[in-house]
């Protein structure tokens, strides 16, 4: 047999062929569901079992289990799914992508399914220059699944016939007779395959043609399938990197849900096998009544069942685990403050509200997590303003501008949630609690509002090449420290029972912002008058130190209502 460097690129580009018809036909899926797919995330997991079947259904619809992890990850980087709700949809995945076995199974080998490719793309051809999206979506499922089914042909014909050249074989076969050892090295070579290739369907379609052609065995198969199991956990992780810790101990979550299914799997691997060989004669014989002229021994199948049973298994030993698996990666993945929390709402959970008093203390710590927020991002204001470092100062007005639509949501959401509170009987008192948190919110997201705004202030001064004098500067920073003092004050009361909030403190830091204003105003009228600096320096002044006694009057409001005093 000779196999050389021409034939190996052959069967890398049939590979490559089959990933990318995968990959067309689930992008196009992916946009003809277009927010139906979002909307099926956010509604259906509210528990865990929901959140398997979701997992499933969706990975059916996309043929992609990446797909639907690398969605988990961004809803969980969102805030938009919790840490349980995403290993609970991760689980279905695992499940749900057996189905792409199946097909290749059923249809890749034993049909030739690669004839009605071109018939295919030609039915879809014409609808991608249709006007409307979804045709144009609709048409890229369609020669995404032919292109899919002609690179599986091109996979077949690409890997070499072995059968006069046994030497091969009995390199392969070689590795048996170790036991576990043999298990956990094909697991391995099955993990490193799919990461190379970065998609456990391509990964899975190269073992089935392998087991097809004779080139492996069963045995060997089924380990690498383990491994391919694992390999499939990559793609979600990499895609957390750049993400909050929530996505990140989603990502975690998925991997170590899939390596404890294969380590208790290797432990158990030969009475596995026995247990899908019994499975497998009574859905022989079935298959065989369905379909007449199926192959007996077709092995492609068993595997496809051995995968499926695997991970169906895996999902109900592992499923009454979920609240573990969370608390595991949570310490595994630790927060490092504000900074990662700032996407999700933390304390409020799914939103569901479970009794008045236990929802009203989720409000009031996620409030306490916003006033934090917000007073960050007043400092990073601070900071602009004496940034001189060009790219520095872009990559700060960014990081403003990413807090003020944080801001947004974090209001909208937690305003959203008390008015599901509201909705039960409520005590006087709790009425009360509510009352004030509904205003806290709104005023803290008018400081968010301020904040953008005087960043946006400070990048105008910049354009139009507009300076300060070092007086100008030195107040500005001074009127900021005063208002970050109003702000720890207002933390404070925040953090304290309604009756032991300090009035008296956050007046007095209320009045100190107001006096140093005052005197900021009667001075910026002399300079004017003494040519100090030019006009359109003193009006972006004026702007910025307006905006910041703004702040302190939001500041104050906040205290106010913390101790019950709302108008």
């Amino acid at each position: 047999m000779e196999f050389g460097f021409i034939d190996f690129l052959t069967l890398i580009g049939a590979l490559g062929f089959f990933i990318y018809g995968m990959k067309v036909m689930s992008e196009g899926i992916q946009r003809t569901a277009g927010s139906k797919l979002r909307d099926i995330l956010s509604s259906m997991t509210k528990n865990r079992y929901l959140g398997v079947f979701t997992g499933f259904l969706i990975t059916c619809l996309v043929q992609s289990s990446s797909a639907t992890t690398v969605m988990v990850v961004s809803f969980a980087n969102a805030g938009l799914l919790t840490l349980i709700e995403s290993i609970g949809v991760i689980m279905g995945a695992n499940i749900g992508t057996t189905i792409t076995a199946w097909l290749i199974a059923f249809f890749g080998f034993k049909v030739k399914i690669s004839a009605f490719a071109l018939p295919i793309i030609a039915i879809g051809f014409p609808m991608m220059f249709a006007k409307r999206a979804v045709l144009r979506s609709t048409a890229e499922v369609f020669i995404g699944f032919a292109l899919l089914f002609l690179g599986l042909d091109a996979l077949k014909n690409a890997v070499p016939d072995l059968s006069e050249n046994p030497e091969v074989l009995e390199f392969l076969t070689s590795f048996s007779g170790y036991g576990i050892l043999t298990t956990t090295l094909f697991v391995l070579v099955g993990t490193i395959v799919t990461i190379v290739v970065q998609s456990s369907s391509a990964a899975m379609a190269l073992t089935l043609t392998l087991l097809f052609n004779d080139i492996i065995t069963f045995e060997i198969a089924a380990a690498m399938v383990l491994g391919e199991n694992i390999g499939t956990t990559i793609t979600a992780n990499v895609a957390a990197i750049v993400a909050n810790v929530h996505a990140k101990r989603a990502a975690r979550a998925h991997f170590i849900f899939n390596v404890v299914g294969v380590i208790w799997m290797i432990l158990l691997f030969p009475f596995f096998l026995d247990f899908i060989d019994y499975l497998w004669k009574p859905a022989q014989n079935f298959l065989q009544t369905v379909i007449p002229d199926i192959d007996k021994s077709q092995s492609e199948l068993q595997l496809s069942l051995f995968h499926t049973v695997f991970n169906v298994i895996n999902t109900l030993l592992m499923i009454g685990l979920i609240p573990y698996i969370a608390k595991v990666v949570t310490r595994l993945v630790p927060s490092r403050g504000i900074e990662d929390e700032t996407f999700h709402l933390e304390y409020i959970g799914t939103g569901t509200v479970v009794t008045t008093e236990a929802s009203i203390l989720e409000s009031k710590k996620e409030i306490q997590k916003f006033g934090k927020l917000v007073q960050r991002m007043t400092g990073f204001v601070s900071e602009l303003l004496v940034e001189t470092d060009k790219k520095k100062f872009k990559k700060q007005l960014e990081r403003i501008k990413k807090y003020e639509e944080i801001t947004d949501k974090i209001e909208t959401e937690v305003v959203g949630y008390l008015a599901k509170v509201s909705e039960s009987e409520l005590s006087e008192e709790a009425s009360l609690q509510i009352r004030s948190m509904l205003s806290i919110a709104d005023d803290l997201e008018t400081i968010g509002d301020i904040n953008y705004s005087m960043s946006r202030t400070i990048k105008r001064k910049n354009e139009d090449k507009i300076y300060f004098i070092p007086q100008q500067r030195e107040n500005l920073l001074e009127l900021f420290k005063l208002v970050d003092q109003a702000m720890y004050k207002m933390q404070h009361n925040l953090e304290v029972e309604m009756n032991k909030v300090d009035l008296d403190g956050a007046y007095h830091a209320e009045k100190e912002i107001n006096r140093f204003r005052n005197n900021l105003r009667k001075g910026h009228l002399k300079s004017i008058e003494n040519g100090e600096y030019q006009h359109a320096s003193g009006m972006i002044y004026t702007d910025l130190f307006a905006a910041l006694e703004s702040i302190g009057d939001h500041v104050i409001s906040i205290s106010e209502a913390r101790a019950g005093k709302i108008s």
